[in-house]
């Protein structure tokens, strides 16, 4: 007995269901008819938030995922939308987050045929297989359950990164008789035995080091907890990149950023990085042998990059740092206090960048000032971007969201509206500048049509102000394409129902901020502001060791 009620489309989304998946961002269209008739059918259990742009959509699964820990899910049309998406997906990418892009293809026996059906792409699955971790190709109904399966796996192992499924339009419109395309229901993932003769070994270096030093990325998340209290065993600062900021409370005087590990390198004997790609101490400062390295990464092939280390743990944070903390209980007593030289430092360093970096000092202090500590903050590719790396601080763990090293300007209000539906109960900042907001300003629509009560700071100096800075200091003020004509701000946020709101002071934003807080609904601050001073001297640091 056949059941015309159920599709391949609504087993895509029964197994969203059986995953898990309780949020689906995307754009309806002609290849995903039965999929959304599926969703309709579970909107008691998987919330439907469209956009305005693909780009958008899967921006937004990115800031879900950033924030939460979990997977953010995407749903686009084939082709043009899953094109639309590349910026997004290649941002997850190099921030290592678990998205789900699914989407639709044309029907099964026109694809790879060129004949110019409607959306249709040569090669679509290896077109995302340069932005996505793992492929999968749903070629019948039966098949829905194992490939669903496959990447739920593949996003919650190793190393997390996005992956892809594509659906033809005619498996997901064929009927299918009850319980057809159901898979296996989801299993733990069972977590790899961890080398204890390496966990031991990092141990013995780290308990007999005069200067240990620990470094993480944006692999620690889970860990907190075991890092502090390693750190506080060896009283070893912890360096944070950018995507770690919040790994350890700013406040704790151990909790350090990587313009203090660049001062400090010459004198570190062990470092221990912790899912983190460790670039600039092994190729920008140099590790000449005098600097034991231990790494910790899930990965096995990014722990070799770019140089062997001197101890390589191939695991999970959390896993590896518990192990090691018993081992540490074990052979370390605790040292000797070091918060008072580490307190001196931090707040020697902050004066310093601070007093060089104005007014970006004030204006991060401004909005941080104004919010509560468990505020998520989305950093746009902008000014106070750059200066956030080492002068933003951040006191809970996936509270600052960068873009990674695909820097992509604009991906940051979508991504911050991802982020608020992930998070409800936190309030959540946008800060970005005029020109990165016009990359997706439309989400404004988004954002009012479904109530998620993002604070969007931009500031405005007329220009991309990063290009323009360089044509004038690099090129003799020879501009071009550097400067915008933009709409007003407040007026446009208004135009969509939006309270907006505008200041030209750090103060001014620090109180229109609380006001914000306030407030049931989005809201929308602009900053006007003259041409930044340049922070790329202080991001890109010296040479340390010759080798």
């Amino acid at each position: 007995m056949v059941d015309h009620q159920r599709t391949g489309g609504s087993a895509v989304v029964g197994a969203l269901k059986d995953h898990g998946v309780t949020t689906v961002f995307g754009l309806p269209g002609l290849q995903l008819d039965y999929i959304f008739d599926g969703l309709y059918r579970e909107t008691d259990s998987i919330r439907v938030v469209h956009t305005r742009h693909e780009q958008a959509a899967t921006y937004m699964a990115f800031g879900y995922a950033q924030a939460s820990g979990e997977v953010g899910t995407s749903l686009v049309v084939p082709g043009a939308g899953v094109l639309n998406t590349m910026a997004a997906l290649s941002t997850a990418y190099a921030c290592n987050a678990p998205v789900l892009a699914l989407t639709g293809q044309i029907p099964s026996a026109l694809i790879g045929g060129g004949l110019g059906v409607l959306h249709e792409i040569p090669n679509q699955l290896t077109a995302l297989a340069s932005v996505t971790k793992w492929q999968g190709h749903i070629a019948s109904t039966d098949q829905v359950g194992p490939v669903m399966q496959e990447a739920f796996e593949q996003l919650q192992t190793g190393r997390r990164r996005p992956v892809a499924v594509e659906i033809p339009m005619d498996i997901a419109a064929q009927p299918i008789a009850p319980g057809t395309g159901a898979g296996a229901a989801p299993q733990p993932v069972q977590a790899a035995a961890l080398d204890d003769d390496a966990i031991s070994a990092a141990a013995d270096l780290l308990a007999n080091a005069a200067n240990p030093a620990i470094f993480v990325g944006g692999g620690i998340w889970g860990a907190e907890k075991a890092l502090l209290a390693i750190a506080e065993r060896l009283q070893a600062p912890v360096f944070m990149t950018p995507h770690a900021l919040g790994a350890m409370d700013a406040r704790h005087p151990l909790a350090q950023n990587m313009q203090v590990a660049n001062d400090v390198w010459r004198t570190v004997d062990v470092a221990l990085a912790i899912g983190t790609r460790f670039l600039h101490p092994l190729l920008d400062w140099g590790c000449d042998g005098s600097v034991k390295i231990i790494r910790v990464d899930i990965d096995p092939v990014q722990a070799a990059l770019p140089k062997a280390s001197d101890v390589t743990i191939v695991g999970g944070a959390e896993a590896v740092t518990g192990a090691m903390l018993a081992v540490l209980e074990q052979r370390a007593a605790p040292r000797e206090s070091r918060l008072e030289i580490w307190t001196e430092r931090k707040a020697a360093t902050e004066k310093h960048y601070g007093d060089l970096l104005q007014p970006q000092r004030d204006y991060t202090r401004a909005i941080r000032s104004a919010v509560p500590d468990d505020t998520v903050f989305c950093f746009d590719v902008t000014q106070l971007h750059f200066y956030s790396w080492f002068g933003f601080p951040a006191y809970r763990p996936r509270s600052v969201i960068q873009p990674g090293y695909q820097g992509t300007l604009g991906y940051g209000y979508p991504t911050a509206l991802g982020a608020k539906v992930a998070m409800p109960d936190k309030p959540v900042v946008y800060i970005g500048g005029d020109g990165g907001f016009m990359f997706n300003c439309q989400e404004l629509s988004t954002a009012m049509h479904f109530g998620i009560d993002v604070i969007a700071v931009i500031f405005n100096d007329g220009a991309f102000g990063n290009v323009r800075r360089i044509q004038k200091e690099q090129f003799g003020a020879r501009y071009i394409s550097s400067d915008l004509h933009n709409p007003d701000f407040v007026r446009l946020a208004e135009s969509f129902g939006m309270a907006a709101m505008r200041t030209d002071s750090p103060e001014g934003l620090a109180r229109l901020v609380r006001e914000a807080l306030t407030r049931d609904g989005p809201v929308l601050i602009e900053v006007n502001v003259s041409p930044m001073p340049n922070p790329h001297p202080l991001m890109f640091t010296r040479r340390v060791h010759p080798a």
